[in-house]
C-alpha cells in the first residue's frame, strides 16, 4: 500500500538508508546535511520534494512523475471552482471589542500573591 506510514523506502543519498515512510522528510532534510556533496547532485522534483534525483535526469522525472498528475488536477479543479467572493455570501461577522488593559492592570499592580 502506498499510503502506509511504516512501509520502507531507500533513501536516495545513501542507498543502504531504509527508513519509515511516516519519518522520510525528516530523514531527507538530515541526510542532506550529512551527505553535502551528494545532495550537491540530485535536483528536487517541483511536484513532490521526496523525490531527488540526479540532476541530468531531472527533466525526464518531471515528465513521469506521477505526482504531476495530482497538481494539474489540482489546478483545474481550482479553475473551475467559484471566486472565493461568491463563498462568503456576504457575512459580515466582526470580532467584539477587546475589553482588556494589560498596562493598567500591570500599573495597577496585583498585591495577591499567586499560589501554584
Amino acid at each position: 500500500d502506498v499510503l502506509d506510514p511504516e512501509r520502507l523506502i531507500q533513501c536516495p543519498l545513501v542507498k543502504h538508508h531504509r527508513i519509515r515512510a511516516r519519518r522520510f522528510p525528516y530523514h531527507l532534510v538530515k541526510c542532506k546535511e550529512s551527505n553535502p556533496e551528494i545532495a550537491k547532485k540530485l535536483a528536487t522534483c517541483p511536484f513532490n520534494a521526496r523525490h531527488l534525483v540526479p540532476r541530468a535526469d531531472l527533466s525526464d522525472h518531471i515528465m513521469k512523475c506521477n505526482d504531476k498528475a495530482f497538481m494539474e488536477q489540482d489546478v483545474v479543479s481550482r479553475c473551475c471552482e467559484p471566486p472565493q467572493e461568491q463563498l462568503n455570501n456576504g457575512s459580515t461577522w466582526q470580532a467584539p471589542p477587546c475589553d482588556e488593559d494589560w498596562e493598567t492592570e500591570l500599573l495597577e499592580g496585583s498585591e495577591s500573591t499567586f499560589v501554584w
